[in-house]
């Protein structure tokens, strides 16, 4: 055993003891299996064919691909991650990212932009749109382009001081199309009433970003990595609550587990915690696009295509979404317990009729995760899946369109479940009888 290890087990070997006496420690073996029980019961057809939903339970389309918004563009296609804040004056807004690829339409946006099409003024089409609601009647106040000139924001992530965290999944550098090398983070305020000024937050690296959560005791973000073989990361900013002031990127170390895939044997069981410690990364900004590959030689713990990410209470959730012997997708679990990382093996799918590559990922007022599958049979449909708080698979949503479900995420007060539909782009609030509006 490392020395260096074994120093850190005993120091944090309290710590880890406690955890297991308030009962974290192993769930014993979790299975890819459905669980109806736990969940809302059996899925009814939807007689427009978009998405089915449990008896009692319905949608409404807010927003769809080319309707008209408030500054003369039109909606954007590609919808994906999503966040949704309360404005604090009887509004609430939605924050869309759009993953778009430079040859692709923008609807028509204008103003400033990080990157422009070729020598053109033309913005690059990617980016975020803003959608603000009435809470009493979810009816669309307006809606606008709020980030311009980027390419392929996947997913992101919401802060505890009211923006955004919009990431580019793409790291294309200068060529005849584009300007600028790309594949970093960027915030957009919930509240901003038109395009922001796009300032990339370089010190939070440049890779293939997907989705960022904040942790608010230590405004710690953390970050995915869309890769095969990706790592996660955490932003310590300087300043908390002002990213742009810089700070230091580190990569997870896991002890013991250089890799969790589980591709090449199980390295990792489902239930199984595992301590972690965090290594600052240098050379962040990355030309050559190979800070995982640096990280991972000085022990980083490597993850099959992080995904999703969303912030609990002290503890976080992330989806590996190829991740699992059958390659159907795992959920991770973390808890920063001040100065000890603890990650737990949450869920690891072994059947693609209970969960097959899940992608973002939200967590409901009781704890169920609700995750968005993103599988690529074209015959298959995509889930909203749940998974229990002890780790068990569920039907929620059945999406009826050949897309994928995206950037799931809650209304402040808990009563709405906001769900994209990719492309054709069309977001939906979906309403029922939730279980904790029930007891």
């Amino acid at each position: 055993m490392p020395s260096d290890r074994r120093q850190f087990l005993r120091s944090t070997g309290s710590a880890f003891a406690a955890l297991a006496a308030a009962g974290c420690a192993a769930r014993g073996a979790g299975t890819g299996a459905l669980a109806p029980s736990d969940g809302y019961g059996l899925l009814v057809p939807d007689p427009q064919g978009i998405l089915d939903l449990p008896q009692g339970f319905s949608y409404s389309v807010l927003s769809s691909l080319g309707d008209p918004m408030n500054d003369g563009g039109t909606v954007p296609d590609k919808a994906d991650g999503m966040g949704c804040f309360d404005l604090g004056n009887g509004e609430w807004a939605l924050v869309r990212n759009h993953e778009l690829l430079a040859q692709e339409d923008s609807g028509g946006a204008t103003g400033p932009a990080f990157d422009t099409v070729a020598r053109s003024l033309v913005p690059l089409p990617g980016g975020t749109t803003t959608i603000v609601l009435d809470p009493a009647t979810l009816e669309v106040k307006r809606q606008y382009r709020s980030l311009a000139g980027t390419i392929r924001n996947c997913a992101g992530g919401i802060t505890p001081w009211g923006s955004w965290l919009t990431c580019e999944e793409d790291v294309s550098t200068p060529n005849a199309r584009i300007n600028q090398s790309h594949g970093w983070v960027f915030e957009v305020p919930a509240n901003a009433e038109r395009q922001v000024e796009p300032v990339p937050l370089k010190a939070m690296g440049r890779f293939n970003h997907e989705a960022a959560c904040v942790d608010p005791a230590s405004g710690m973000v953390y970050m995915t990595e869309d890769r095969n073989e990706g790592l996660l990361y955490r932003f310590r900013p300087e300043v908390p609550r002002d990213l742009s002031r810089g700070g230091r990127l580190q990569a997870l170390v896991v002890f013991d587990i250089p890799d969790t895939r589980n591709w090449d044997g199980a390295a990792i069981a489902v239930g199984q915690h595992a301590f972690g410690r965090w290594i600052d990364l240098d050379d962040v900004e990355s030309p050559d696009d190979d800070l995982r590959q640096r990280g991972a030689a000085r022990g980083a713990t490597i993850f099959a295509r992080g995904e999703g990410i969303w912030m609990g209470d002290r503890e976080f959730f992330f989806t590996a979404t190829s991740g699992g012997a059958a390659r159907q997708g795992q959920v991770f679990r973390m808890q920063p317990l001040g100065g000890v990382e603890v990650l737990e093996l949450f869920y690891e799918s072994t059947d693609a009729e209970a969960y097959s590559f899940g992608d973002n990922l939200t967590i409901a007022p009781d704890g169920h995760l609700i995750i968005c599958e993103d599988q690529y049979s074209a015959v298959v449909d995509n889930h909203l899946r749940g998974i229990t708080p002890d780790g068990r698979a569920y039907a929620f949503g059945r999406l009826r369109l050949q897309t994928e479900p995206a950037g799931a995420c809650f209304s402040p007060d808990g009563r709405t479940l906001f769900v994209n539909a990719y492309s054709p782009t069309r977001t939906l609030a979906i309403t029922g009888p939730w279980k904790w509006l029930m007891s």
